[in-house]
């Protein structure tokens, strides 16, 4: 009677099973982690194994040597899937890697040098450590949230607050490499949102009610770090809308006489009055001051406030505008 030929028991996250034959441990070749891959012979087992159509999810690659390695999946619309592959100190310098999909694997201190990932997909990968000196990354798919991100809300859940300092610490060291990186690679879109999501990293190792995270948190909403110019014009219109229904309300000086809402005035004439205060907003944001309406009573300490807060933004955003166009 035949023995029945067991299958390697690994199954990722997502539900997928290696369809591989196991050995007595259970698992195959590929995932067993007892096996030191980190053989001369590895990368053309791995090249000649991807190109049968091999399962490449999970696979466990610790400190193997693929210096060189072609996984490009080439005549093909998608790249090799190697989704939740451990590849902890790997050696992949010069590697080709295009389109490939490492979606929630491991390259934690991997060696990326001269390698070319450009349209890789590395959502919530492991980046902490990984050299990036000379590699391919236009096109890149990162995830909102790094792998370091969320252990931290994990950690934080259970009131394990230095745990999840060390773990945005980590997730702010993974965000400055890849930044530096691009910014020597000319790739400024990218490094513009990765230093914003650095300085948040930054920004939640704080405590929590301090004056430096409300600080940080503000300048964030503000112009997003410096990157965001048009976030500076959003608020920008928000004030000068609610410091318009505060005039409506406080009053404005008009030809010597005082102009106010009115609740036995038609709709249509307080709207026009709403419209005059509007204009008067934009005005004293844009310190302008016409001279035609003036500010009466509780109406002169909103303009002043106004004012110099206008005066600040538009300074701000000319700097982040010429920040953001000269690169």
């Amino acid at each position: 009677m035949n023995k029945k030929i067991k299958s390697c028991n690994y199954k990722d996250p997502d539900g997928h099973k290696c369809p591989n034959k196991a050995n007595d441990k259970g698992v195959c070749y590929w995932h067993d982690e007892s096996i030191n891959k980190s053989g001369a012979d590895v990368k053309e087992k791995l090249e000649n194994y991807a190109r049968a159509g091999g399962f490449l999810r999970g696979i466990f690659l610790e400190r193997a040597d693929l210096s060189g390695i072609d996984l490009v999946n080439h005549n093909a619309k998608t790249g090799f899937d190697m989704s939740y592959a451990d590849l902890y100190r790997a050696n992949l310098r010069n590697a080709h890697m295009f389109n490939i999909c490492l979606a929630n694997a491991s390259l934690m201190k991997a060696d990326l040098t001269s390698a070319k990932l450009n349209c890789a997909n590395l959502s919530g990968v492991n980046l902490l450590g990984v050299r990036w000196k000379d590699s391919k990354i236009e096109n890149i798919e990162l995830s909102k949230k790094l792998h370091q991100e969320i252990l931290a809300k994990k950690a934080l859940k259970t009131r394990n607050i230095e745990q999840a300092i060390d773990y945005y610490e980590q997730a702010e060291e993974v965000y400055r490499d890849l930044r530096k990186h691009s910014e020597q690679a000319g790739m400024f879109r990218l490094s513009g949102t990765l230093i914003q999501r650095e300085l948040t990293m930054r920004r939640l190792q704080s405590p929590k009610y301090s004056i430096k995270r409300l600080t940080s948190k503000c300048i964030d909403l503000f112009c997003g770090y410096g990157e965001a110019p048009l976030r500076i014009i959003g608020i920008s219109i928000i004030i000068i809308l609610i410091c318009a229904t505060l005039y409506t309300f406080t009053g404005l000086n008009y030809q010597n006489e005082i102009v106010s809402y009115n609740s036995n005035a038609t709709m249509y004439e307080n709207f026009k009055l709403f419209l005059s205060c509007l204009y008067y907003s934009i005005v004293t944001f844009t310190t302008l001051g016409y001279g035609d309406f003036t500010p009466v009573g509780i109406s002169r300490a909103i303009a002043a406030v106004e004012a110099f807060t206008g005066s600040f933004t538009l300074a701000l955003f000319v700097v982040v505008f010429v920040k953001k166009m000269t690169r």
